[in-house]
């Protein structure tokens, strides 16, 4: 599905970052690294990458991370790259200056083993950035998020204030908004948005 969606013209969800990050990456330690995952056609982290962080891009498709690639080129900044399923995909052990999570939606089991990998894979003061679709997406005119037949796709406060345990939130909240990106994400939303740090006493 992946690699048919980036394989049509143009950026799937557009060449801009995410609102929600755009307003929040300021908190990720200066020049640190960063890892975006499901990064998909690069939009978030070429945005990093300009903003002076080291930045590796993981998502499953090879030609999303190919336009990734070409993307970074063209606006004057290097990109890391990795092809992987975030289902094996290993983060490592205090390693990242900021872990990025923009409409990253796996199954259940693969999210929980995810983010409980995030807590252990930051480094003391990293940050962790994620927004995401919520069930009450599907109440809504917008387009974007899991179709209804993946309802355990979508993720709530609730259940990601378990998963990350570890992290001391400094942002959590479901809330509407309006998104414009790309084709495929558009119009009245419903999401959650997280940004929560890895504190020293942790």
């Amino acid at each position: 599905m992946w690699d048919q969606r980036y394989n049509e013209e143009g950026f799937a969800y557009g060449t801009a970052p995410n609102d929600f990050l755009k307003s929040e990456y300021f908190r990720i330690p200066k020049g640190g690294r960063v890892l975006c995952l499901a990064e998909g056609e690069g939009r978030n982290a070429v945005f990093l990458a300009m903003q002076g962080y080291l930045v590796t891009a993981v998502d499953q498709s090879a030609v999303g991370l190919r336009k990734a690639k070409r993307l970074a080129i063209e606006n004057g900044v290097e990109i890391s790259t990795e092809v992987a399923d975030l289902a094996e995909y290993d983060l490592g052990c205090e390693v990242w200056d900021g872990i990025v999570s923009i409409a990253a939606h796996v199954p259940p089991l693969v999210r929980k083993k995810l983010h409980a990998q995030v807590v252990r894979s930051l480094k003391k003061n990293g940050l962790f950035i994620l927004e995401a679709y919520t069930k009450h997406h599907l109440e809504m005119e917008g387009v974007g998020g899991p179709p209804p037949s993946q309802k355990d796709l979508f993720m709530s406060l609730d259940s990601l204030v378990v998963e990350l345990q570890g992290l001391e939130f400094i942002i959590g909240a479901e809330v509407e908004r309006t998104i414009s990106e790309g084709k495929y994400h558009q119009g009245k939303s419903a999401v959650v948005q997280v940004v929560a740090c890895k504190t020293e006493e942790n």
